[in-house]
């Protein structure tokens, strides 16, 4: 499984941004696309999962109702919509899953993911 996660970018408090992650060199149908972010001397922390199929998703409560996650099934990409940013959502985002069937969030710690594609850089200016 290859993830390519785009989208990041330099935003003012308040604005949006929308993140892509797009998976390639598997049937990805059951599988959860996860969205982690990470500032710098933290641990990547889990911020939303959406299943591949089906209307299972997650998020964690710092994003809730804030952010929103969407699939394209035919493209095999994961949307992650980021509202109403704020500087404390300022980090490097990551898209990343495992094998897992089941869904959201199951198995959320960074730790068990086992794919990952390349971080991009949300940062939000006061």
């Amino acid at each position: 499984v290859q993830l390519q996660a785009s989208g990041g970018g330099l935003v003012q408090a308040g604005g949006s941004l929308r993140l892509s992650c797009a998976a390639s060199g598997s049937s990805l149908r059951y599988y959860k696309i996860y969205w982690f972010r990470q500032t710098p001397g933290k641990e990547r922390e889990a911020v939303s999962c959406t299943r591949m199929s089906g209307s299972s998703t997650y998020y964690a409560d710092s994003v809730k109702g804030r952010f929103t996650g969407t699939r394209d099934n035919a493209k095999n990409t994961v949307y992650l919509q980021l509202n109403s940013l704020k500087p404390e959502d300022s980090a490097v985002y990551y898209c990343g899953t495992n094998e897992e069937t089941g869904g959201c969030p199951g198995a959320i710690d960074y730790k068990d993911m086992e794919y990952w594609g390349k971080g991009t850089l949300v940062t939000v200016s006061s």
